[in-house]
């Protein structure tokens, strides 16, 4: 009895499952046959990022960057040319960007259903290399900008397999600081958050405001 108890689970689970079943490889093969996802390691950097702070600085910067400056610019069909729009939205982010060189951004690219996937992933990245040429054009520094691999046609605004310019964008988002420069990592984060308003409040004679009048 007490062997056919024993084997109960060993049938069921030969039962259940495929020779090429990954719960049948983890069950039959050697402990971590399985190949990690990708993630692996993940978990400490999210760790890391938080004891730093560093996470909820990117959060509040790209909160900002985003309630800020328009963050989006849209593209004529099956074209990475930057029209007038496109070039005037990226001339405010450029402005916005030269305030805070600490800061790292990544331009992602992206298109309608129009096309092969193969193209249009190579379409969107060249859209977002189209963007990171011009944002470089206006004075910021390469080391902080990247553009990323396309999403191509996976992540539409507007769900249609026509054309439709919303879908053929470029997005940039604040991704980290540079090299997590010691300027935000040292208890100074409200002097970058708060570059200009400090500097509004310093007269032309080079005394700070007091706010008494004097």
């Amino acid at each position: 009895m007490k062997k056919t108890l024993l084997l109960l689970p060993v049938l069921a689970l030969g039962a259940c499952t495929a020779p090429g079943d990954p719960l049948h490889r983890a069950y039959r093969g050697e402990a971590g046959a399985l190949v990690d996802g990708g993630n692996f390691g993940n978990a400490t950097m999210n760790n890391a990022m938080v004891m730093t702070g560093e996470r909820s600085y990117v959060f509040d910067m790209s909160n900002r960057f985003a309630n800020e400056v328009p963050t989006t610019v849209n593209f004529a069909f099956n074209s990475d040319v930057l029209d007038i729009g496109a070039r005037d939205t990226l001339n405010e982010q450029a402005a916005w960007i030269r305030q805070f060189p600490e800061v790292r951004f990544k331009v992602y690219g992206h298109t309608d259903a129009v096309g092969s996937p193969g193209y249009n992933k190579n379409l969107g990245l060249r859209r977002a290399r189209a963007v990171v040429a011009y944002l470089a054009s206006r004075g910021i520094s390469t080391s902080r900008l990247e553009a990323v691999v396309s999403f191509g046609e996976t992540q539409p605004l507007i769900v249609t397999q026509g054309r439709e310019r919303r879908n053929r964008r470029t997005v940039t988002e604040v991704s980290g600081f540079v090299k997590s420069h010691p300027m935000v990592l040292d208890g100074k984060y409200a002097e970058v958050i708060y570059r200009e308003y400090v500097a509004s409040a310093t007269t032309e004679s080079g005394w700070k405001a007091t706010g008494t009048g004097e």
